[in-house]
């Protein structure tokens, strides 16, 4: 019988018969799509700062769900939003109001620079939008205004435009042409000035850290003479806040730190505690240019979600959590960079709070490996950029462990 009558039949077959022993058999192909280069470990809970494989084996955690998971795994106060959040609505679409998206709206507005709050359901999606409501703005300041500018090294996404503003030549190769009027420039003032056109360009984008890009902190002299120079040509500035923003630098904001404010900034990874959440943040300015109709999204800022979001945005927010990052961060810091000049295999550290890029000299991907096989996840930023990012109630306990595992490593 061929697999395709088994198919409709419902008859056994080898993968349906060790399925059905709860077997799992390696060498059958996975039916998901092979985006992603999957690490040969299955995990099935996690506690705190550490996940634990079928077997039992526990592997601290330094990846955080690529700086999602927040506050760590089987974390009590989420469990009870979660659960609290179930017996309310799950979904009513952005036809009808609910309390939950309003109220994380004001809460956010609150704590921020903005007036107004688009949510959606991921990073990418929400760059998407504000490229859209630049260019709706920026339309109103001069008709040729359209083009979006980011810099050297930024991952922004990879739809049609965040992938033309994401600076990855081997994701963007095989889609071209990208998207129109996206260009990517050198984090060079010289260069940005002579760019930023007061009479084409809509909008610039910044990572205030760039996370993919290999965990480099923007110098805030010149994000601040970015600034000078975007409100000077009516050009929105983005902070691209996605893995950098909510606590993650030791404030809930990356920009704090800056001295300088966005037009609008875009949120994504911890927000909703791993349930799928972005949002924009933006001015009454640019808000007051969008139109019923000119954006829209089905599960965006659902009841649900918005709920559970509402709870995380509160603990992230907390001023003793914030100052952990910050003051443990700094540590850890300086504990990279005594590791790099014990071992002499570490080129330069780079970082803060609890976003950090190693450069090594071996392959980042080398060091990934050999870290899984002792226990201890990290990630890439790069070919020899090792990224760390834990969750943000790891102790100086858990950082000196896997700073053990690092050297041992090295």
């Amino acid at each position: 019988m061929t697999a395709s009558a088994l198919k409709s039949t419902g008859a056994s077959s080898p993968r349906n018969e060790a399925s059905s022993a709860g077997a799992v058999d390696a060498a059958l192909e996975s039916p998901i799509l092979g985006t992603y280069k999957r690490a040969p470990v299955e995990f099935v809970r996690g506690s705190g700062v550490r996940l634990f494989d079928p077997e039992g084996k526990a592997y601290l955690d330094f990846v955080s769900g690529i700086a999602v998971n927040a506050l760590g795994y089987d974390d009590p106060g989420l469990k009870a939003a979660l659960h609290a959040a179930s017996d309310g609505l799950v979904h009513t679409s952005n036809l009808f109001n609910t309390s939950p998206g309003e109220r994380l709206a004001a809460a956010l507005v609150s704590r921020s620079f903005a007036d107004k709050v688009f949510f959606c359901n991921s990073g990418a999606e929400a760059n998407e939008g504000a490229f859209k409501f630049a260019r709706r703005w920026a339309r109103t300041r001069g008709e040729a205004k359209h083009e979006i500018l980011a810099l050297r090294g930024a991952f922004h996404g990879r739809l049609f435009a965040t992938l033309a503003a994401t600076d990855r030549p081997a994701y963007r190769l095989p889609f071209r042409p990208l998207a129109a009027g996206v260009s990517i420039f050198e984090r060079d003032l010289t260069e940005l000035d002579a760019a930023l056109s007061e009479d084409t360009a809509a909008a610039l984008i910044v990572e205030p850290v760039q996370g993919e890009g290999g965990v480099r902190v923007m110098d805030s002299g010149l994000l601040r003479e970015l600034r000078a120079i975007t409100l000077e040509r009516s050009i929105a500035l983005i902070f691209d806040e996605i893995q950098c923003g909510l606590g993650r630098t030791g404030t809930l904001f990356a920009y704090e730190q800056t001295g300088v404010v966005p037009d609008m900034l875009t949120l994504a990874k911890p927000i909703a505690g791993g349930l799928p959440m972005g949002a924009i943040l933006l001015t009454d300015e640019i808000a007051s240019t969008i139109k019923s109709g000119d954006h829209g999204t089905t599960f965006g800022g659902g009841p649900f979600v918005a709920s559970v979001a509402l709870h995380v945005l509160d603990r992230l927010s907390d001023p003793a959590l914030l100052a952990h990052v910050r003051d443990t961060g700094a540590w850890f810091g300086a504990q990279l960079n005594a590791l790099a000049e014990r071992t002499g295999r570490i080129r330069q550290v780079r970082g803060m709070g609890f976003i950090w890029g190693v450069d090594v000299i071996n392959t980042a991907s080398q060091i990934v490996a050999d870290a899984l096989g002792h226990g201890l996840l990290v990630c890439s930023a790069g070919e020899h950029t090792v990224r760390i990012l834990p969750p943000l109630i790891a102790t100086r306990e858990d950082l000196t462990q896997g700073l053990h595992i690092l050297e041992t490593i090295l």
